[in-house]
């Protein structure tokens, strides 16, 4: 066993900790100012339940301008779509839409389209195998990667497990949402080339569960995921 297997195993009494898990990354880019997002939104709670799917809610902010702002929004998660947009060729955004992987792209709402995208997914050995360990309000990182691997960058995702909000004005005027994982932030520790070990510190809140994502450069593939609830 690796010395630093040995160290996080340590932990496990004190503070939380998570090995690398083969799981699935789904993101939905969504908004509360969207009258086609519930649906979605409502998918996506349903495999935040699911053990190996890590599940993402991105609130986009270009629709705030209908009449309601979302409270969730971020530009960082318009500018991550817009990313994966422009890796796939593509001229525009939309929500609600699901990135399965870092690679697949799916209407949200459309249930049997995401469920084939996650199973595909599903039977995929991510190459990136992460190390957590939480204590307080830090966690300890280690990666090592299995083979040849792209450049990369490592980011820290933390995020609410629930919240619900009773829209008053725009298109969803009137209804009271209860979304899953709402990001509330995604911050990129740094670059990797997946030579060695990785290993980093990060700061998030004691109260929020956090997720590490190892991804290709260029809004590409997930390569490595793990997380702590």
């Amino acid at each position: 066993m690796r010395l630093v297997s040995l160290i996080s195993a340590a932990w496990v009494a004190l503070a939380g900790f998570a090995q690398a898990e083969e799981v699935v990354v789904v993101e939905l880019f969504t908004s509360q100012g969207c009258s086609s997002c519930p649906p979605a939104d409502k998918i996506l709670g349903q495999l935040a339940e699911e053990d190996n799917v890590v599940a993402l809610a991105m609130h986009v902010d270009y629709w705030d301008y209908l009449g309601w702002k979302d409270e969730f929004a971020s530009p960082d998660h318009t500018k991550r779509q817009r990313a994966y947009a422009r890796a796939k060729g593509e001229r525009t955004i939309y929500t609600p839409q699901m990135v399965i992987g870092g690679t697949d792209h799916v209407v949200g709402s459309r249930a049997m389209k995401v469920s084939s995208a996650v199973r595909k997914h599903e039977n995929r050995k991510l190459p990136v195998f992460i190390d957590l360990a939480r204590n307080g309000n830090q966690v300890v990182i280690s990666a090592d990667a299995r083979g040849n691997v792209p450049d990369m960058v490592v980011q820290v995702v933390t995020y609410m497990p629930e919240a619900t909000v009773k829209i008053r004005r725009g298109e969803n005027a009137g209804r009271t949402i209860t979304y899953h994982n709402v990001v509330r932030d995604l911050v990129t520790l740094g670059s990797w080339n997946g030579q060695g070990e990785y290993k980093a510190t990060a700061r998030v809140p004691s109260d929020m569960p956090v997720v590490v994502l190892v991804q290709a450069k260029g809004a590409g593939p997930i390569m490595g995921a793990s997380r702590l609830k």
